[in-house]
């Protein structure tokens, strides 16, 4: 690699790294747990008795892995020292005057204008459908972008006008009486804020206490800046029960994705004797954070970062890859990007990404009669199954469309909220490397992207007193689901 003088530059790169994603030193899952007599787990080694844990890495190894090769202490202290006296200096983003539109897209040629808007770097897209999109106009870009709107007849709502006043406004402090009830439950989680990861992972481990006999937590990897991507699971324990697997946070902006896959856990665990057989006849395997170092991106530096902190290509500035184009089954085509400056970057290669892989090689890896797979996001209010690559469908759609249905009706039944039905690449649009594909080609029958609310209004910021109704709304359609995964 060369001499330290010579390559004490690069080092320094770890500096970032380590200042933007301090190290979650909580304690190691697992090391004073109750035993777990009536669930067996399919992860449990029969021939061993004594749990071995994983020692929490330090921030000298972080350096070493990046690195590749052991950093000698006294270097490695230098980049340390170096962090301590940058890390006060990393600002958040500010997105103060920024706006978001919604763009009709009645013409031909608006999304292409769009796309060359976007690589002039006027403006980024969010959501959208068949019929509109929504974009993220910069400040300095408001005039530029306007001019040329209005030159093609090109028709826009204004939804956000200040979006880092929406951003304030999103997330507001507990009051007094919430935070007494935290110290009464236990754990931090309250489902009226977005929490931290350190509260998600802490909300696990305490489930994992006090339910030992049906709930578990398994560190199924690492992410890139060395985050634990925890699993939890709740069961019975009985042979026949059929399995599900629900992830959140593939995206680190999308914020109501894993406080909603949380709500979930909590109410089949804090009510799990009283579940109807629908539920209790299932293995729940819950990932609520699949992209821990982004979504703690989101927390510390910029709210709207959308991919994963893993260093691109040498020499380029962008960095982070887009899991949710990174997974194997039709990997780089339509709608990913081989660009690493792009937010649909699809990675080096397929599985390149430490939290795309882990997830896979659970699956794979697992005991668990996976009947489900569902994978929520934001926004837009979506019940996609497969394909997403391209615009066809797998042999069952009929099925998966008729559960969706189903699901949509019961969500509207329940909260009020209008999910549309139907393939990711009829509805929206292709995306090729998507978890829900891969998921389906592994042979898992029920498949499901579901995009949460909003539909524009608020967005990737929508305020925390919607969690809770999204999450009612949502765990209603999860039943459903539930009820013909039972009987299938």
């Amino acid at each position: 690699m060369g001499s330290w003088s010579e390559t004490i530059v690069f080092l320094l790169v770890a500096v970032y790294i380590v200042t933007s994603s301090p190290l979650i030193k909580e304690k190691e899952p697992g090391a004073d747990w109750p035993k777990r007599n009536s669930v067996k787990q399919p992860w449990a080694d029969q021939n061993t008795t004594d749990k071995v844990v994983e020692a929490t890495p330090t921030e000298k190894d972080v350096i070493d892995d990046i690195l590749g090769e052991e950093v000698p202490t006294e270097l490695s202290d230098i980049i340390l020292k170096a962090a301590d006296l940058t890390k006060n200096d990393v600002e958040k983003v500010d997105y103060t005057g920024a706006q978001v539109w919604k763009v009709a897209t009645n013409k031909t040629n608006i999304r292409v204008i769009i796309s060359r808007l976007h690589r002039r770097n006027l403006l980024s897209t969010w959501g959208g459908s068949q019929s509109s999109i929504d974009v993220l106009v910069k400040p300095n870009a408001l005039q530029n972008v306007t001019r040329v709107f209005k030159r093609e007849n090109i028709y826009f709502d204004v939804v956000i006008d200040d979006l880092q006043q929406r951003i304030n406004e999103e997330n507001p402090p507990l009051d007094q009486n919430e935070l007494e009830l935290q110290d009464r439950r236990g754990h931090r989680m309250t489902w009226k804020q977005y929490h931290r990861l350190i509260d998600i992972h802490g909300f696990m481990d305490y489930l994992a206490k006090t339910y030992p006999s049906i709930v578990s937590v398994k560190t199924i990897g690492k992410s890139f800046e060395k985050r634990d991507l925890k699993v939890l699971r709740i069961s019975d324990g009985k042979p026949t029960n059929k399995a599900v697997f629900i992830d959140g946070g593939f995206h680190a902006r999308e914020w109501i994705s894993p406080a909603t896959v949380t709500f979930f856990i909590n109410q089949f665990a804090e009510n799990f004797d009283v579940e109807s057989d629908d539920v209790k006849n299932i293995d729940w395997y819950f990932l609520p954070v699949v992209n821990p170092d982004g979504y703690e991106y989101t927390h510390n530096v910029d709210r709207l970062w959308r991919k994963n902190r893993r260093p691109g290509i040498p020499g380029r500035a962008c960095l982070g890859t887009d899991l949710n184009r990174n997974f194997g089954y039709r990997w780089g085509g339509k709608g990913a990007s081989n660009n690493p400056c792009s937010e649909i970057y699809r990675g080096s290669r397929a599985f390149s990404e430490p939290e795309s892989k882990a997830l896979s090689d659970f699956i794979k890896s697992s005991g668990a009669n996976f009947t489900a797979y569902l994978t929520y996001h934001s926004y837009g209010q979506y019940i996609l199954y497969p394909w997403g690559y391209d615009n066809a469908v797998p042999p069952d759609y009929q099925d998966l469309d008729s559960v969706g249905k189903n699901v949509a009706q019961t969500i509207q039944q329940t909260g009020g909220s209008e999910y549309s039905v139907g393939s990711s690449s009829g509805l929206l649009y292709p995306a090729a490397g998507g978890s829900d594909d891969w998921a389906k080609s592994q042979g898992i029958k029920y498949t499901y992207t579901i995009e949460l609310s909003d539909t524009g209004r608020f967005g990737f910021v929508l305020p925390t007193t919607y969690i809770e109704p999204v999450a009612r709304e949502n765990l209603a359609g999860l039943r459903v689901l539930a009820k013909q995964v039972h009987k299938t």
